[in-house]
């Protein structure tokens, strides 16, 4: 990603905040058949690893569990705000018309190797805790435990 020096954030806080706040994100990998993009929730463990970890779960029926490359890294995009910025905000434009619009966004991309963990115990930790983060906000939150058994085994 191209990144102006002056617009670079580096503090680790700022970034986990930001994937805290937006956790929808774009997977990137790349596989047999090229690059995937897959849209899904993640969650963030910050005190895993140098910069913390992404962890997320895909259907079994989404092949990019089984077709990226381990020997690349994958790439996480968390995108936040964002907006257009129209030239005519500026004061330059009626003292010179030096100006030209912009986009401004804040946007995290977290780039690191990807792992499949197929541990039952595992997933469903997880799937339980994507789920009662984003199930809070509701009147009546759902939970893994109203669906059957066997059907959430399946499913991951």
């Amino acid at each position: 990603m191209y990144l102006p020096a002056h617009f670079e954030e580096g503090r680790t806080a700022v970034l986990h905040q930001l994937i805290h706040d937006h956790p929808f994100g774009t997977l990137v990998t790349l596989g047999r058949d090229g690059l995937n993009a897959n849209h899904i929730p993640f969650e963030l463990d910050p005190a895993a690893g140098p910069f913390g970890t992404l962890r997320a779960h895909v259907a079994r029926a989404n092949p990019v569990w089984r077709d990226f490359s381990a020997e690349l890294d994958a790439l996480a995009v968390l995108q936040g705000a964002q907006s257009y910025v129209s030239p005519s905000w500026y004061p330059g434009k009626r003292e010179d018309g030096k100006v030209v619009p912009t986009w401004n966004y804040i946007v995290v991309h977290a780039y690191g190797p990807m792992r499949v963990v197929e541990d039952p115990v595992w997933l469903r930790g997880l799937v339980h805790r994507l789920t009662e983060r984003h199930e809070a906000g509701t009147a009546q939150p759902w939970k893994v435990a109203d669906a059957p058994a066997d059907y959430i085994e399946k499913m991951l």
